[in-house]
């Protein structure tokens, strides 16, 4: 499992590792009952705290996106990844709301948001 972490980010470690194991799931890369590495080898190979990845692993488990079997390990879950990606999209929609709001706060007009929005998407 390709995990990359980037220790000068905003973003907690541990968000990142969840993100990143969210992706996988939803590509396909990690399939339903695959086991994930265990927490302290995962957290040798990252050079991180066991804690931080016990962390993650905690948050995907609440998400239903994992399940642990004490003794046996952490292993993807059968979740529907149509409604993980109804999730990310809601998150997402958040965001976009957050942004327009700031931008008429700021006096630009839905017109002038819909551009900067297709110029960002350009990139």
């Amino acid at each position: 499992m390709n995990i990359i972490i980037n220790h000068t980010s905003m973003v907690p470690i541990y968000e990142q590792i969840v993100e990143q194991i969210k992706k996988m799931v939803v590509s396909g890369e990690l399939k339903p009952e695959d086991i994930l590495p265990s927490v302290r080898t995962l957290a040798k190979d990252l050079k991180i705290s066991a804690l931080t990845v016990k962390k993650a692993y905690d948050f995907l488990e609440e998400e239903g996106l994992t399940v642990t079997i004490h003794g046996k390990g952490t292993f993807v879950s059968a979740m529907n990844t149509e409604q993980m990606l109804e999730e990310q999209k809601k998150e997402i929609e958040g965001e976009f709301e957050k942004s327009i709001a700031k931008g008429k706060a700021y006096g630009i007009s839905a017109g002038e948001l819909k551009e900067l929005f297709e110029l960002v998407l350009e990139d």
